[in-house]
Formats: structure tokens, C-alpha cells, sequence
């Protein structure tokens, strides 16, 4: 297998070129396109214009990322190719305790996966490649997709906001299970645990243009778009659970929140930044993540290039941190994934305690939300966001999750509110809130 690599001409928006992907697909009877945009592999979006994701076997479901054939690459060709590789997600579930209780009311796969044989991407300085991993260059499929990069923003677009009442979850549960948490971090049980719930709505319109509209509102880091004949899952996550690249891999859990009212607002940034519950629940999950990578990586590997940073994002600020892990050489991704999923920024301390007190505290399944989404390719390495600000459409209703990381000194109402918080950006998207 070789990876073919071509400049296309053009300066269309990545949500332009996946609209016209769509438009393509549907017209030829293809499979749905696929897109990962925000802050991928280097660049600014990576489109699959058209890709099978099924629903894949939870049992080898991290095995499914080292599957990858021997490619070779041009040494000319840019550090940033992608080429191809398996997109798709890993659903929170694969690891849910009560995965087998909840699986009645489970609507989408545990995890689902597609094999993309080739790739319009954009770089970092707003160049369109098509590039394809085959044994013969198809140049007829690259000049066809060039000229739909160059002629992708012809046709405008509106995007019909849901119809119909939300279901909300119950505010009364949701403030139970946040006492009930507390009262296992005051027994000694664990030291701090994510807890969620769920709201859902009708919603009659296109998936792929909810996403659109969101990524082109909100400009999410790592928003990923994928359907199937499951439904679709529409992410605009600002969260990296891991990028690997060689055997180095990076992690950035966020964890700490508050509400950002416009672009100055320096002085609930100040507040999120001197919060001792919001300071100590980000240092727990660093520690978590650091715990979970040091699993597999070398000996003094792990390293945590940057802690508690303040950054902007829609509608809240965020505590944010890195870390950084080596692993030995030729570790498979399996590997990797079995000590770390699902994510830390998710779950709670110490883990597998923690997941056992959210599967007894939540009734609803989490699906997709709180696993991760994202691309392993043989060329550019493996990245996957943690599934948060990620929409779920299946049989016509769209459903995501909400939640915040419970310590010590959280207080139920107060969690209660950061719930809206964080749910406000998305029933706005949806038409559903101010």
C-alpha cells in the first residue's frame, strides 16, 4: 500500500466541502461522508468523503485501531498526511459496569467503526489535500474531488433548528446522586467522580447540518462528525483524550468550569483560576491521567508539560492541563487504550471504583458521550477526543449528556446550575434556548 498525495486549489470552509460531500454521497447511494475539524492531526479538518461505520464487536473494539496495513509513504510528502485510516468511536459503555442491565435501553453501538481509504484534508495554513492510501494513484476519484473542493461554497444552506419539547432531566435526581457522591468521597470510597444526566428532544432535520451549524458557531478543537445506518454522532468537543504520534502521546483533560459571559470576560476567569474545588478537582484528574498512561509508559515517561490553564471556550471557561507519556516501542494501541479508556476527565478517582458508583448513581446509559471519537491512521498516528458537547441522533430524536466532577466540597445546586451551563450552548444550537 502506498500513500498518494495531490494539492487541491481552493479556499472553501471545511463545513462547505463536508456539505458537498453529503450532497455527493446521497446523490451516488454512497455511504455518509465523515469529519473530524477543529485541531486534527496538525491541521484543520480531515474529511472521509465517504465512508462505511458500522457497529463493531465491544469485545476487540480497541484491538479494531492496530489493524492498519503497511503503508509506504514519499518522503517528500508533508508531515501533517493523513492518507486514510479507521474513523469512528469508542462508546462509554464498553467499559459501564452495568453495560449488560442498561443495554434494553441502549440506542446506538457500543462502538463503530469505518475503514477510510482516502482523504480531503486541510492544513494547517489552509491548503486542501486529497490524499488516498492504494496500490495505484486513482487520479480520476482526486481530480473529482478537487473540483468539488473548488467549487464547494456554491450552494447556501439553512439549518432547521428541533421542533417539539425537551425531555430535561430531573434536576431533584440530579442534586441526589451529587449528595450521594459526596458521601462516598466522606467514607473513604473514592476521592472524586464524574456524575451526568441526559437531555433529549425531537429534532426532524439533517444530523450532518446540526453539526455544520455547530462547528461553524462554536469552532469546537475536536468536533467529529460520523453516521451509519445506527444514526449519527455530531461532537463538538473541545477535549483531547489522546494523540499519539510514534510513541509519544499527549493528553489534555479539562476539568473545572464556570460560566463566560463574552470574550472580556476576565473576571469569572479570575474566579474559575482561585476556585479551590475547581483547582483540586483538575489536579486530581491530572493525576489520574498521569496514573493511567503510566500503565504502559516507559519508566519516568510521563510528564505534565502544562497545568491549570484558563481557556476560552463557548460559553464557559475551562481549567485545562497536559500531560505527556513515552511508550516503549511498538506498543499497540490495544494496549494503550485498555489502560486509559475511558478517559479520566470522565470517570473519577480511583477508577474502577468510580465507575462502579456512577453505573449505581445513573439510570440512563451514556452512549456515546464520555467515550471518544476520532481517526487512527497508519501515517499520522491515532487521536480521539473525549465525547463531551457530543449530540446523538438516532430514529428521530436527538440526545446528549451533561456533567461535572464531584469532590469533597461540591455543593448539589451548584452542579445542578453548571449542568445547564454547559447544556445552554447546545439547546441554543438545537433552537431549544436562549
Amino acid at each position: 500500500m502506498r500513500l498518494f498525495i495531490r494539492p487541491i486549489e481552493g479556499d472553501a470552509a471545511a463545513t462547505d466541502v463536508l456539505r458537498a460531500l453529503d450532497r455527493r454521497a446521497r446523490h451516488r447511494g454512497l455511504a455518509s461522508p465523515a469529519a473530524l475539524t477543529g485541531d486534527w492531526f496538525g491541521g484543520g479538518a480531515v474529511l472521509a468523503p465517504s465512508v462505511r461505520v458500522e457497529r463493531r464487536s465491544p469485545e476487540t473494539a480497541f484491538e479494531q485501531l492496530d489493524e492498519h496495513p503497511a503503508v509506504t509513504a514519499d518522503p517528500a510528502s508533508p508531515d501533517e498526511a493523513v492518507g486514510g485510516g479507521w474513523i469512528g468511536y469508542l462508546g462509554y459503555g464498553l467499559t459501564d459496569p452495568a453495560d449488560a442491565e442498561r443495554l434494553p435501553r441502549r440506542r446506538l453501538p457500543a462502538t463503530a467503526w469505518g475503514w477510510a481509504d482516502h482523504v480531503l484534508r486541510l492544513d494547517s495554513g489552509g491548503q486542501w489535500w486529497f490524499e488516498a492510501l492504494a496500490r495505484q494513484e486513482p487520479r480520476e476519484l482526486g481530480a473529482e474531488l478537487a473540483e468539488l473542493v473548488r467549487n464547494a461554497a456554491e450552494e447556501s444552506y439553512e439549518f432547521a433548528p428541533a421542533t417539539g419539547p425537551v425531555d430535561a432531566p430531573d434536576a431533584a435526581l440530579h442534586r441526589k446522586s451529587v449528595r450521594r457522591c459526596v458521601e462516598e468521597i466522606a467514607a473513604g470510597e473514592i476521592f472524586q467522580a464524574n456524575v451526568c444526566s441526559r437531555f433529549s428532544l425531537p429534532f426532524e432535520g439533517s444530523p450532518l447540518e446540526l453539526f455544520t451549524a455547530g462547528s461553524s458557531r462554536f469552532r469546537p478543537a475536536r468536533a467529529a462528525y460520523l453516521a451509519g445506518d445506527w444514526g449519527a454522532v455530531a461532537s463538538l468537543s473541545p477535549e483531547l483524550f489522546l494523540a499519539r504520534h510514534g510513541d509519544v502521546v499527549h493528553s489534555s483533560p479539562i476539568k473545572g468550569t464556570t460560566p463566560r459571559r463574552g470574550p472580556q470576560d476576565d473576571h469569572n476567569a479570575q474566579v474559575l483560576r482561585e476556585s479551590l474545588k475547581d483547582v483540586a478537582e483538575n489536579v486530581m484528574i491530572v493525576d489520574m491521567a498521569r496514573n493511567d498512561l503510566g500503565r504502559v509508559a516507559n519508566t519516568g515517561g510521563v510528564t505534565t508539560p502544562r497545568l491549570l490553564r484558563v481557556q476560552p471556550h463557548p460559553g464557559v471557561w475551562h481549567l485545562v492541563s497536559e500531560v505527556r507519556a513515552e511508550l516503549p516501542t511498538g506498543t499497540p494501541n490495544a494496549e494503550l487504550l485498555a489502560a486509559t479508556f475511558p478517559p479520566a476527565s470522565v470517570t473519577g478517582a480511583p477508577k474502577s471504583r468510580a465507575l462502579e458508583i456512577i453505573a449505581d448513581l445513573e439510570a440512563d446509559p451514556r452512549e456515546v458521550y464520555c467515550g471518544a471519537v476520532g481517526m487512527s491512521s497508519p501515517v499520522a498516528g491515532t487521536e480521539l477526543n473525549v465525547a463531551i458537547r457530543t449530540m446523538e441522533y438516532t430514529a428521530g430524536r436527538v440526545a446528549f449528556g451533561v456533567g461535572g466532577g464531584i469532590t469533597a466540597d461540591s455543593d448539589a445546586e451548584s452542579e445542578w446550575q453548571e449542568c445547564l451551563t454547559k447544556a445552554a450552548p447546545l439547546l441554543s444550537l438545537l433552537g431549544r434556548g436562549d
